[in-house]
């Protein structure tokens, strides 16, 4: 017999969900192969048998929440003949049931007291109190542990009814109506444990930082230009297309050059003004939104930033992105334009205290040199930690990054 435990999960992670069984209990697994999945704040894991053999037992079920090295399965590697079904009932599978008693080869089942049948002979079912169940019945002064199910049948359907525990059997019955756990209209999931931790994080972010967002507007004329005119050999040359994110990349870290203080971070009473350009972009992946990070952007040509954002947009949809894919990023990239998003405020990925957002690109008239003329136009924002990044220099940055993009020869003397 050997343990099956939670392996290492990464720097600053301790616990993680399971997600998923790849195997039940009294099946066989070989070496190296996967028979759990463990989802964590980041990236989704899986647990790998170190020795073949027979998984016998599941120690924790879906859903539960496990520490690094605790153990979770037990595998019989002294056994590699034949399936034989597991002794052990999986944790997920376990139903609450009423008390067995064994007499010789026969099983009988007893009840608890306060389930029998009643003077009508119907049986008598404990409720199975819900939030909802239990918030109404504090308000009517309902003692629940007082409160039974009877079935009522009629020619349509069985219609259960609530009504109060024969506890009392000289007070008449009384009826009250069934408290509905939600409308027939409505859907309940559980949250993800990736969603609460975006969720717990983003929140974290607005009630830490000093969070202000300063607007532009960006004439993507040129920028269009060039693409039209460059795609098709890029496509050919590089074998990676051509999109408006390699220029938004080289023009923010030309523009974090200019103004340091955005590629910083705040630990304690210091600011930590970082001279690498590792810069995270924001990706709407099934399980919520990542952050994967393009290392030393500011050495990638457009070519190596294209290739590098298809090759982490790939690994996202196929939730297979690694802690090392994630961790690290100096400043974020989110394009809301790619789901049609005219006009956004986005939220400070901490530690970070700059992220730039993009938005669609839509034609509307403009003045130039005294006449109005149509052109496509995009709104930028950048949201900053006010704490270390002043007005003005926000506001500077945002205008460098407008200027590159409406430059693109610029973006040369910038890389």
């Amino acid at each position: 017999m050997s343990d099956i435990r939670v392996p290492e999960l990464g720097e600053s992670i301790v616990d993680a969900t399971i997600l998923n069984w790849l195997k039940k209990a009294g099946d066989t697994v070989a070496a190296g192969e996967a028979v759990a999945e463990l989802e964590t704040d980041k990236v989704n894991l899986e647990v790998i048998a170190e020795e073949s053999g027979m998984l016998s037992s599941v120690k924790k079920g879906v859903g539960e929440t496990v520490r690094v090295g605790e153990v979770i399965g037990i595998l019989d590697s002294s056994s590699s003949k034949e399936l034989r079904q597991s002794s052990e009932v999986p944790v997920a599978n376990r139903e609450d049931v009423a008390s067995v008693k064994k007499e010789g080869s026969v099983t009988s089942v007893t009840p608890p007291p306060s389930v029998r049948p009643n003077a009508s002979g119907q049986g008598l079912f404990p409720l199975r109190s819900t939030p909802s169940i239990r918030k109404e019945a504090r308000e009517r002064g309902i003692d629940l542990s007082q409160v039974v199910i009877t079935p009522r049948h009629t020619t349509d359907n069985v219609a259960p009814v609530v009504e109060q525990s024969v506890a009392h059997p000289a007070r008449e019955s009384v009826s009250h109506p069934v408290i509905p756990d939600q409308r027939n209209d409505e859907e309940r999931q559980k949250m993800t444990r990736r969603r609460l931790t975006i969720a717990k994080r983003l929140v974290e972010a607005q009630h830490t930082a000093a969070h202000l967002t300063t607007y532009n507007e960006v004439d993507m004329t040129s920028v269009l230009e060039v693409r039209n005119r460059r795609k098709a050999k890029f496509k050919e040359i590089y074998g990676a297309s051509l999109g408006f994110m390699s220029f938004f990349t080289k023009a923010t870290v030309g523009a974090l050059k200019a103004y340091p203080l955005l590629n910083a971070e705040i630990q304690e009473d210091e600011m930590v003004i970082k001279r690498h350009y590792d810069i995270g972009v924001a990706v709407a992946a099934e399980g919520g939104l990542v952050v994967p990070v393009i290392r030393n952007a500011d050495r990638l040509s457009f070519a190596e930033i294209e290739k590098e954002l298809a090759r982490l947009a790939k690994k996202a949809r196929e939730n297979t992105l690694g802690l090392s894919d994630l961790q690290g990023g100096t400043f974020t990239i989110t394009n809301g334009g790619v789901f049609g998003s005219l006009f956004s405020t986005p939220i400070l990925n901490a530690p970070q205290v700059g992220i730039l957002g993009m938005h669609g690109i839509q034609e509307r008239p403009v003045a130039r040199d005294g006449q109005v003329v149509i052109r496509p136009m995009m709104y930028i924002a950048l949201s900053y930690d006010h704490r270390i990044v002043d007005g003005a220099e926000a506001v500077q940055f945002l205008v460098k990054v407008k200027q590159l993009i409406e430059d693109p020869e610029a973006l040369l003397l910038e890389g």
